[in-house]
């Protein structure tokens, strides 16, 4: 960590002020200078510590972390021995005052550090992998493949889902700074029942925003995803992305097309138009609503003329509608679930008729009710 020479006192007296209040480490970019400790992340321990530079750390962007109270007794006695302080371009190198000043390479400390992110960075791709959708067990093999060394390796997985057969590749690679391993992507390979030719495409992994691998069947299967993103400025929005099967790279994968919230889809809005007995209640509407975000084609159940038809419907986020099946999967067209929403009107209207017909014929009939109503003798 590099300070300028004019900021040693401040940056001095907020070390200070922070082991006060109870932190033990600061976490920080190396290549940016610090003139505020409160431009500093600090942690309780070094456990919170090592987590966040692994949060942060990229193939090209390196976090670190130092301890605070050594840190503050090495620029404590930077001020009573200046030969100390190596000032170059006008900027000390904290990291530099600190071991000089114990007087060590802190080898130990060194390692420490070193197995602790390590130990970090393997429990961090075992997480990505197995909740990017790949189970308990393909996780249990990063240990052995990491232990071997090496610049990349993969690792390979099968499932089925339903009668497809789904072939996954993922790909790892090792930082050129560190001896960080990152999971950049997973190759899939999908086989459809009774095919003889697979489709293939690779999803890359970006941190948070993971497709997992049941999302990725269901966008291989022409169906669209809802996800969290985050662009170029950092900064998240939502938006629904679906495969262009018409547009494709020189590597053969489809092009990711987006519609974010302003495009305006609306999905409750869309369901609403056909009479699906799941949006009567708020846990089944919820729970049809979230299955849909994810991809899923789900069967609902349609009530028409009062009666009950189970049918399947799919996200469609492009033209700002669901697409509906029947159960035989047979896709029904827009007008034929306008006809079913109209005959559950006319069903509605039908009974709302028949009991204005009854109360009415009590007051004008010839009933013993009608009468009395009438004040005639029965």
């Amino acid at each position: 960590m590099k300070i300028a020479f004019e900021d040693y006192n401040a940056v001095l007296e907020g070390l200070a002020d922070l082991h006060a209040e109870g932190y033990a480490y600061i976490a920080f970019d190396p290549v940016f200078p610090v003139s505020d400790v409160r431009e500093l992340n600090a942690f309780d321990d070094s456990y919170d510590a090592v987590e966040y530079c692994h949060e942060m750390r990229t193939d090209v962007d390196l976090f670190d972390y130092q301890p605070i109270y050594p840190l503050y007794r090495a620029m404590e006695k930077g001020l009573e021995d200046s030969s100390l302080l190596a000032v170059e371009d006008g900027y000390i190198d904290l990291s530099a005052l600190l071991k000089t000043y114990y007087h060590i390479e802190s080898e130990t400390i060194k390692h420490k550090n070193s197995m602790d992110m390590n130990q970090k960075n393997l429990e961090y791709l075992q997480d990505q992998v197995k909740y990017t959708g790949f189970g308990e067990e393909l996780p249990k093999q990063i240990q052995a493949k990491i232990d071997k060394g090496g610049e990349e390796f993969k690792l390979q997985h099968s499932t089925k889902i339903g009668n497809d057969s789904v072939e996954a590749t993922l790909n790892f690679s090792k930082s050129k700074q560190s001896d960080m391993y990152f999971f950049n992507s997973y190759d899939v390979s999908l086989k459809k029942d009774g095919s003889e030719e697979a489709m293939k495409q690779t999803f890359y992994i970006n941190k948070g925003q993971n497709i997992t691998l049941k999302e990725a069947y269901n966008l291989m299967e022409g169906r669209a995803v809802n996800k969290d993103l985050t662009n170029k400025e950092g900064e998240k929005y939502n938006s629904w992305v679906q495969l262009d099967m018409r547009q494709s790279d020189d590597k053969g994968n489809f092009a990711l097309r987006k519609y974010s919230e302003n495009y305006g889809y609306d999905l409750e809005a869309a369901l609403s138009k056909h009479p699906l007995k799941e949006l009567k209640y708020d846990n089944s509407k919820l729970d049809l609503m979230d299955s849909l975000k994810k991809g899923n084609i789900q069967s609902v159940t349609a009530v028409i003329d009062g009666k009950e038809q189970k049918q399947f419907v799919e996200a469609n986020p492009k033209f700002k509608s669901v697409n509906v099946y029947d159960e035989n999967m047979q896709k029904l067209g827009a007008r034929e679930s306008k006809s079913e929403k109209q005959a559950e009107g006319a069903s509605q209207s039908a009974k709302k008729a028949e009991k204005v017909e009854v109360a009415d014929a009590e007051v004008v009939g010839d009933s013993p009710k009608a009468k009395k109503n009438r004040g005639q003798k029965v």
